[in-house]
């Protein structure tokens, strides 16, 4: 109506030709936004490969292809679970504070009036199965395959979505876009998902890890302890997850043609965007300089799959925040989220909890520094030009004079968080571990689940069980027994 009214004079008072025009624009607004949100869906989506490589380089050789497998069914038993119940318990509209009510298998969607089209369902659906993913990695090694699948659908199709709706969905409790009833007049601002995808992934792993127990021979002191059996896969792994970031944390801005002030300027969302993209970068690469320093002063050496993690938890963290932080904020956030993770670390040998990807310390710990770090730092300006300007103004970061309110509020989140994911997911594992459905037994995990429960491991043996490696060198082949 606006556009119309403006152009009609131009075209000679023709309100025709400037419906016309603007509903070309409409079009083409639509058309933008929704190519670019497809766009970030496909990067979200990328990182179960990270996951995967992450995963298998990170567990012995022994259990590589299960812990793929995993991988590859969290995102196939996610998209059936969320297309059935997580998108409507998520994003369902009209809803309550509390779950969606809607949307039930897609149904009525494109929907004009909850501005929800097919891509938002893929792009929240990448969301919920990185959060099955982290999971995932927390029981590797020792986990029926069975346990996997149920606790895939249920963490996808129930305890995520729920948790997502308190704090992405216009309804929700918790959205700090809200209008009115708003948690300290301010919400929390999990932006990309610091506690809605991180904290509900590790505080999962965390109860599966614990209930299972620790792998045999982690503790003890024995020579034999379990290792990850192939760096070059964990490296790659986090590479994919980086690249992968930029679709996860700009991303989640859902639209990127939207102008910050007057029509023609030329600062817009575009530009929060490419800053939120510099603050992911910023607050990994800290995190990774950190560890680095810290590792090699802890035990005298460079420790290359510490700093994959470290990396990682960097990403973590800032993922909260990412769009209302400045970028040196980011570099704060990525060295203390390196040293909350090696603290972490440390607490789970001093209590024998053993977590092969160090998913519940990396994602839990990580994500819960990421939320009370969005509540000091989050900057006035960016927080108005995210989520809306307000009258008598909006709460924003402690440290940035924005008062406590934001923090106060913050400090609920990551407790509403640990008790929701506690209450549901800890009686699941309980269940399947009365039921039998837990672990695996002790023969079948000292002799791998891919040869016990699979259909063999991901490397072809010979024989003698080794795992041969032919190399040529000027003309001679040599078969070479490399040491995993």
């Amino acid at each position: 109506m606006s556009c119309s009214i403006d152009l009609a004079p131009l075209l000679g008072n023709s309100t025709d030709a400037a419906d016309y025009i603007c509903n070309k624009f409409t079009d083409s607004d639509f058309a933008i936004n929704n190519t670019y949100l497809l766009f970030s869906a496909y990067l979200v989506f990328i990182m179960q490969c990270g996951f995967a490589m992450l995963c298998a380089g990170a567990v012995r050789k022994k259990n590589a292809v299960n812990i793929m497998l995993t991988n590859v069914m969290d995102a196939a038993a996610g998209a059936i679970s969320y297309y059935l119940f997580g998108f409507a318990f998520a994003f369902g509209q009209p809803s309550n504070k509390f779950i969606g009510k809607h949307f039930f298998a897609l149904k009525d969607i494109p929907s004009q009036t909850a501005a929800f089209d097919y891509s938002n369902f893929l792009y929240q659906w990448a969301f919920a199965i990185a959060a099955a993913g982290i999971t995932s990695g927390s029981i590797a090694e020792r986990t029926r395959f069975t346990a996997y699948l149920v606790y895939s659908f249920f963490l996808t199709g129930f305890v995520y979505p729920v948790l997502s709706h308190w704090y992405w969905s216009p309804d929700g409790w918790a959205n700090p876009s809200r209008s009115d009833s708003l948690l300290f007049s301010s919400g929390v601002i999990d932006f990309a998902g610091s506690g809605v995808v991180h904290m509900v992934g590790g505080i999962a792993g965390f109860w599966g890890a614990l209930i299972e127990g620790p792998r045999i021979g982690r503790f003890g002191g024995g020579t034999d302890r379990p290792r990850g059996h192939n760096t070059a896969l964990l490296v790659l792994g986090t590479f994919v997850l980086w690249f992968g970031w930029y679709g996860f944390n700009p991303g989640s801005f859902l639209i990127i043609n939207k102008a910050y002030g007057a029509s023609g300027s030329f600062y817009g969302q575009w530009s929060a965007i490419g800053r939120t993209a510099v603050t992911t970068t910023l607050a990994g690469s800290a995190a990774g300089l950190t560890t680095l320093v810290a590792k090699k002063l802890l035990t005298g050496a460079w420790g290359l799959a510490d700093v994959c993690n470290g990396v990682l938890g960097g990403f973590a963290a800032i993922t909260s925040g990412c769009s209302v932080v400045e970028p040196w904020a980011a570099i704060i956030c990525g060295i203390i989220s390196a040293l909350v993770l090696i603290g972490f670390n440390m607490l789970s040998e001093k209590f024998e909890f053993d977590d092969p990807l160090e998913a519940a310390q990396l994602h839990g710990g990580c994500g819960a520094w990421g939320i009370l770090f969005t509540s000091l730092f989050a900057k006035k300006e960016f927080v108005n030009e995210v989520f809306g300007a307000r009258s008598g103004g909006r709460p924003y970061g402690l440290f940035m004079g924005g008062g406590g309110k934001l923090f106060a509020a913050h400090i609920v989140a990551i407790l509403v968080n640990i008790g929701w994911v506690s209450a549901t997911m800890a009686p699941l594992f309980l269940l399947l571990k009365h039921l039998d459905l837990l672990r695996v037994s002790r023969d079948d995990e000292v002799k791998g689940v891919d040869k016990t429960h699979h259909e063999g491991g991901v490397y072809h043996d010979e024989p003698d069980g080794e795992t041969h490696v032919e190399l040529t060198v000027s003309n001679r082949t040599a078969t070479v027994a490399p040491q995993v």
